[in-house]
């Protein structure tokens, strides 16, 4: 379950950053903490390498590489994770976008997105 809260901060993180105009390879270390209420859940550290790419409206990333996961009052964990996803500019303002990331472990952690990204 940690694994998966700390995805989806990751993921969240991911979802609030601009997406790139260049295309190519890039790294992309990031460290994501979680807590609910004043409980501190845990952390983790991804040190991914990816690349993207794109044409007119459309654009796409894939990216992984070894994640420290860091629980709150667990030993820590070297796992790997990945991800890829991408996004279609549907007018000039509004963008959909769409991920699919998982981490591996003794069970294999998944996640999605989709959404919208409307700017004014």
């Amino acid at each position: 379950m940690i694994k998966q809260l700390v995805f989806g901060a990751a993921a969240g993180a991911l979802a609030l950053a601009p997406l790139s105009a260049t295309a190519g390879p890039y790294l992309n270390p990031e460290f994501n903490g979680s807590s609910y209420g004043d409980d501190h859940l845990g952390a983790s550290l991804n040190l991914d390498v990816g690349y993207e790419g794109g044409e007119g409206a459309y654009s796409y990333f894939i990216q992984g590489g070894p994640v420290v996961l860091m629980p709150n009052g667990v030993e820590n964990e070297i796992e790997f994770a990945a991800k890829f996803g991408g996004s279609v500019q549907v007018a000039e303002t509004v963008g959909i976008y769409g991920e699919l990331s998982g981490v591996s472990g003794e069970e294999f952690a998944w996640g999605s997105k989709v959404g919208l990204k409307y700017g004014f």
